[in-house]
């Protein structure tokens, strides 16, 4: 089987996927490589905003726009963590860089930073996040759990989290209402 790379790709959960954790989830692709996959869920949010999360975390949050923002469930793994997806990528403490503008830090200098000074601006914060062993995201794109686009980086930061995944169903132009529930093999 070929090796794909699904870095700074979106996973799009396709409709027969029921998992309570994925089912209609958008999941921006972090890392991809013969380990593993690692990615964040980027559009469902939980009942908690950025300014609760800084105060639980007891980092003031002093810079503006952004206290009712949503935190987001990143995934089933992890959820005790907190992981910024961002841009630009900057010099953190720990940081996988994804691409040239983009990287997923999970230590609390960014957090710190973003609550003084409002930098990175483009930063979503994700309780969790999701990961794959090795040749296991391959199995379930072979069993049709997944549709994969590459990543646009005005659908992570630019738009509300409830229009995301219609979103990267448009750049394969597929309307979510047309995908059937279940998936059959040529």
């Amino acid at each position: 089987m070929q090796s794909i790379n699904l870095t700074d790709h979106f996973l799009i959960a396709m409709p027969a996927l029921v998992d309570s954790y994925f089912s209609k989830t958008l999941v921006y692709v972090a890392e991809h490589n013969d380990r593993g996959a690692l990615g964040v869920i980027v559009n469902r949010p939980i009942d908690m905003s950025l300014g609760t999360l800084f105060e639980k975390i007891d980092v003031p949050l002093q810079a503006q726009g952004f206290a009712n923002l949503p935190v987001l469930f990143g995934g089933p793994v992890q959820t005790d963590r907190g992981f910024v997806l961002h841009r630009p990528v900057g010099h953190w403490q720990s940081t996988l860089v994804i691409n040239a503008e983009i990287g997923l830090t999970s230590s609390r200098d960014i957090l710190q930073a973003v609550a003084r000074s409002g930098q990175p601006r483009d930063v979503l914060v994700t309780l969790g996040y999701a990961g794959w062993a090795g040749g296991q995201l391959e199995h379930e794109l072979a069993q049709n759990a997944w549709l994969t686009v590459p990543a646009e980086i005005g659908i992570l930061f630019e738009l509300p989290y409830e229009e995301r995944l219609a979103s990267a169903l448009d750049l394969l132009g597929v309307n979510l209402a047309n995908l059937a529930d279940a998936a059959g093999h040529a």
